[in-house]
């Protein structure tokens, strides 16, 4: 289901450094390094260019690799000690994790949004050495008991000694650890090796190198006289590093091709418009939400956005009015869309440029590495164009879940299929759609709020009686969460929407709350009925 064309077959042709191969019964970069910190070792070549942008502060590779090395022995850890990080987008996070990679620890990714009961059962989950945090997640930490080991960023070391030779990691040794829930609403940790992430990154040089490829054959023009007159590129850095996608996409892989990263630490989208004028950022990737806020804050400042020339967004299909509207303002982008997940070590299909537009409604092509199958309610294997669960196997599926074999074991087979509890179809060139989600999720904003999670926190009130989490649709957002109550008290709206955001995080505070006396409606196997709450919606909220 794969590409199959001249440039495919060149790139991934016996001894190139994309050449692909069965290995372990899948597909795989036969040439790929074993261990993450192989392909790190390669940005050292990029010197003395700009790697990060953080307001005033830039630091060039150089100067990365030597507050990298200089983390590493401060860290007094042994191989496969986890450490946790958990602190906002910034430079000492992408320090971090290169040190603890290069220590050869294992890195937990704790959301840097979460309540201090949120931190500290997930820094828990993974029994730490260390804790590397901003004051502000330090003193969360230590606000919800946490009484281990924690290196804040002010005492980072700004040199040591030079670093001996490390061993390599074996390919299937764990190298990273991202927290993602579940419909338990409870956090899982996916424990992704230094296999998972090297195939997930090459997958994506190599998508491009073949976008490269096809603009040269237009412009007839060689590839290497495009490289060697090509700008440095620069990305934009929005998403947050605990995610894969900013682990992944906004991170590692620019660092890997040399490119400038400008961190955001938080969205705004005229400081947006601004900081891609003034760096000539040619690579965006963000949500709906904030490409409709990006577009309308150049048009309110008169900012140029003409040195974007890769735009990006996943996770929700692109309006067609915003598709337009992204052409009429950068016409020289290119644009993409893929589909992933945190197990998936990032993306299970991709699709950029031509392959994007000539079928906008897809949610891009399965990626050469992965086989997917559609399952059947009863497990069984349903032909091309036929829709039920999305099931995958790739050298890029993760190992687990950390410490959690009950829960690993619903969802990762012992030959590797991955069921990723999203309903789709896949047509006969390999595009791939996504009809709902099996899991009770709901994607505002671009970000992933977990119905059970939201319910756990309102029914644990007191004289709540029950109470169901679902999402609305929303222009802007995508989506909004909403919420059904029962109470046999007097909550406020307010009430149910600060108790969620003090306890969860604030973008997983409802948009909405209802109250009702009467009994929420259920289905024969006694679950809440939620298709009809949200048919019922504009009248029970009176938003009619």
């Amino acid at each position: 289901m794969s590409r199959r064309d001249p440039v495919y077959e060149a790139l991934t042709a016996s001894g190139t450094p994309f050449e692909i191969g069965e290995q372990n019964g899948m597909r795989q970069f036969v040439n790929a390094p074993p261990d993450i910190n192989i392909l790190v070792e390669t940005a050292r070549r990029h010197g003395d260019k700009v790697f990060v942008v953080e307001g005033d502060r830039r630091l060039t590779f150089d100067e990365l690799f030597s507050l990298r090395d200089a983390l590493v022995p401060a860290l007094e850890i042994k191989r496969g000690d986890r450490v946790a990080i958990c602190m906002c987008n910034r430079t000492e996070w992408m320090i971090a994790f290169l040190a603890v990679a290069r220590a050869n620890g294992v890195s937990a990714l704790v959301n840097s949004r979460g309540s201090p009961e949120e931190l500290n059962r997930a820094v828990n989950d993974v029994s730490p050495a260390l804790v590397l945090a901003d004051k502000e997640r330090a003193k969360l930490l230590r606000a919800g008991g946490y009484d281990g080991r924690i290196l804040e960023i002010d005492d980072f070391p700004s040199s040591g000694p030079e670093l001996p030779d490390f061993e390599p990691a074996h390919p299937d040794d764990p190298c990273t650890i991202l927290f993602t829930s579940g419909t338990t609403g409870q956090v899982k940790g996916a424990v992704l090796s230094h296999r998972n992430l090297i195939n997930g990154l090459m997958s994506v040089q190599m998508t491009g190198m073949m976008v490269l490829h096809d603009t040269a054959a237009k412009l007839d023009i060689p590839v290497e006289q495009i490289l060697a007159n090509l700008p440095q590129q620069g990305a934009l850095l929005v998403s947050p590093l605990f995610h894969i996608s900013g682990l992944g996409a906004s991170f590692l892989s620019p660092l890997c091709a040399g490119s400038k990263i400008v961190i955001m630490p938080r969205w705004d989208a005229n400081e947006a418009t601004r900081l891609i004028e003034r760096e000539q950022i040619t690579a965006f990737s963000g949500v709906p939400t904030m490409m409709w806020d990006m577009l309308r804050g150049a048009r309110e400042t008169g900012a140029d956005l003409g040195s974007l020339r890769n735009i990006a967004s996943g996770g929700q299909a692109l309006p067609v009015a915003l598709l337009d509207e992204i052409r009429a303002m950068c016409p020289g982008a290119v644009m993409g869309t893929g589909y992933g997940m945190t197990e998936t070590s990032g993306s299970i299909s991709m699709a950029v440029g031509e392959d994007f537009i000539r079928n906008r409604a897809a949610a891009g092509r399965v990626t050469s590495l992965v086989d997917v199958r559609i399952e059947g309610p009863g497990g069984e294997e349903l032909p091309s164009g036929e829709t039920g669960e999305i099931v995958v196997r790739g050298p890029i599926v993760m190992q687990g879940y950390w410490n959690n074999k009950t829960e690993t074991d619903k969802v990762l087979s012992a030959d590797g299929w991955l069921k990723t509890g999203d309903i789709g179809y896949v047509d006969e060139e390999g595009y791939i759609f996504i009809v709902d989600r099996k899991k009770d999720m709901v994607i505002s904003g671009g970000e992933n709020i977990y119905c059970a999670e939201v319910e756990r926190i309102i029914g644990g009130m007191d004289d709540i009686s029950e109470c169901a989490a679902f999402g609305i649709p929303d222009e802007r957002l995508g989506e909004l969460l909403v919420t059904v109550v029962v109470q046999r008290g007097e909550y406020t709206a307010a009430d149910i929407i600060n108790t969620v955001g003090e306890r969860l995080a604030r973008y997983k505070a409802p948009a909405d709350v209802v109250f009702t006396e009467e009994p929420l409606p259920r289905n024969d196997v006694g679950k809440v009925n939620k298709n009809k709450l949200r048919a019922a919606w504009p009248h029970i909220s009176g938003a009619e």
